[in-house]
């Protein structure tokens, strides 16, 4: 595949489910592309269809309308969609889905089964994707006898098995602490740039999506920005602006305005504390 080529095409891309009046609209006439070795983010509300795009991409699922690329491949005509997923997609889940009766390294070995044909090849490649993750010493520990963020890296390393030219990642730190959170999207970027692995999480957390390079933003099926990340602070104030709960602050205060002009740190943290607790509700959790 040219460097040239994006990673992912998709045009006028439609997901209904259901029929007549109760039919839901998931996806909207959507059209994005990714470019090979991008790290990307895909924000947006509960029910906004942002996890519905991500299983269109990894042809976990079909459209209604229109059309998919990923790595050059059209998704409506692949003949054998089990080994395109084998050998073009990595998925890594909130919940890491561990094998709990295998070790790290077997449940790693599970995708290079067929892939690889030697079994001293399959623990070889193991051996060095835990490394990579940094859990070279956890090798043999079963999924029980590590942290969640450990247990988070056994399954980005399992998704690398097979060298993939794009990971998929629905709400990858969403079960896990913030410290771990921090390091599991560290470990993400770090891979994005020494591997040149092109990367999509889908994500709820700002503070996931300001570990990426560039951010779409969702809302009713359609993307309704896209943005690269350039300064922190920015990313901030917009993603405020950008909720609801933002909105409805500043509508109802008009003097925040102010403070958010000015860029005082200060209230900006308190405001971004207040913001990060409202969308952690119960009435928020989840992604779709």
């Amino acid at each position: 595949m040219s460097n040239h080529q994006p990673i992912i095409r998709v045009e006028d891309l439609t997901k209904t489910y259901g029929s007549g009046e109760t039919a839901v609209r998931a996806l909207d006439e959507l059209s994005v592309e990714v470019q090979t070795g991008e790290f990307v983010a895909v924000m947006g509300p509960s029910g906004c269809g942002k996890s519905t795009l991500l299983n269109m991409l990894g042809a976990l699922d079909q459209p209604t309308e229109g059309k998919v690329w990923v790595a050059g491949e059209d998704l409506s005509k692949l003949k054998n969609v089990d080994q395109f997923r084998a050998k073009t997609v990595g998925f890594v889940f909130q919940l890491h889905n561990l094998l709990p009766t295998m070790t790290a390294q077997e449940n790693i070995e599970v995708p290079l089964q067929g892939q690889i044909g030697s079994r001293k090849e399959r623990r070889e490649r193991a051996a060095h994707l835990l490394e990579l993750v940094g859990l070279g010493d956890r090798s043999h520990h079963l999924p029980g006898q590590l942290s969640g963020g450990q247990r988070q890296r056994v399954a980005i390393a399992r998704s690398l098995a097979n060298s993939p030219a794009l990971v998929l990642a629905d709400e990858p730190s969403g079960a896990l602490d913030s410290q771990s959170s921090e390091e599991i999207m560290a470990l993400l970027a770090q891979l994005n740039e020494s591997q040149g692995t092109s990367i999509v999480v889908v994500t709820h957390d700002r503070r996931v999506a300001q570990a990426t390079q560039r951010v779409l933003r969702m809302q009713d099926g359609k993307i309704v920005s896209d943005h690269r990340i350039t300064d922190p602070i920015e990313e901030d104030l917009r993603m405020f602006a950008q909720s609801q709960f933002g909105q409805s602050l500043l509508a109802n205060n008009p003097s925040l305005e102010k403070f958010i002009q000015e860029r005082d740190i200060a209230t900006l943290r308190h405001l971004l504390q207040a913001y990060d607790d409202q969308a952690a509700s119960p009435e928020d959790a989840g992604s779709s």
